[in-house]
């Protein structure tokens, strides 16, 4: 399932997701792509380092930041950032660009940390040096928070080879997690276990927050248009 649009506008322009879209784009296109292999060697991030098995080429402390804005392949990065231009601009239209932009980080963070977790305490000592990179941990947190916040929004989403349907944003971004916990037991080369913790983290951050009144949905006119 791909996801095409939410009929939801944010009430404002979405500067901070865009500011995010384009700076990953900006990465791939003049870091990346010039010299693929040694840019995913040197800035990826490496969870052997975080126990000290193993020195990657950046401390662990900065390599979890420059991972999230590197991606491997085209197909990797046009997925991530169709899901962070649809979902993200209304989840910052709620948190407010600071917020949001600490939240996206945070997000990312607490992703990171899950699967390096999951590697080092259930993996091999050769899996501790596999790289992990990409987007997807923080974005997973931009899911977690919109599952809360507009479950009722419309999904335009393609059914692959050809359908077209509208699904409730409960039921899409649900059905999302639902594949990421299955296969999280299989690998496969996805960090599943980051999406898992991410995804996790956003629903439970935008629980406290709306709890607390610091943040609140938009109202939904459009919510029940395709």
């Amino acid at each position: 399932m791909l996801p095409l649009s939410d009929g939801l506008r944010a009430r404002r322009f979405p500067v901070v997701n865009v500011a995010l879209i384009v700076a990953n784009f900006a990465v791939w296109l003049l870091y990346e792509l010039p010299n693929l292999n040694s840019a995913v060697y040197h800035a990826s991030f490496y969870p052997c380092t975080v126990d000290h098995a193993c020195y990657g080429p950046e401390p662990w402390g900065v390599s979890w930041i420059t991972a999230m804005f590197l991606h491997g392949s085209w197909d990797h990065i046009l997925g991530n950032m169709l899901f962070l231009a649809i979902f993200g601009k209304n989840v910052e239209d709620a948190f407010g660009p600071l917020r949001y932009l600490a939240f996206y980080f945070a997000g990312g963070f607490v992703a990171m940390m899950t699967q390096t977790a999951m590697t080092l305490l259930f993996g091999t000592a050769a899996d501790g040096q596999v790289p992990t990179l990409g987007a997807s941990g923080a974005i997973a947190a931009v899911l977690g928070a919109y599952f809360l916040l507009y479950p009722g929004s419309r999904v335009r989403t393609w059914i692959f080879p050809i359908f077209f349907v509208n699904i409730p944003a409960w039921i899409f971004l649900g059905l999302w997690f639902l594949y990421q916990l299955i296969t999280s037991a299989n690998g496969g080369g996805v960090a599943f276990f980051a999406h898992v913790g991410g995804f996790i983290f956003g629903v439970v951050v935008t629980r406290l927050l709306t709890g607390a009144g610091r943040i609140a949905p938009q109202e939904q006119p459009s919510a029940v248009r395709g």
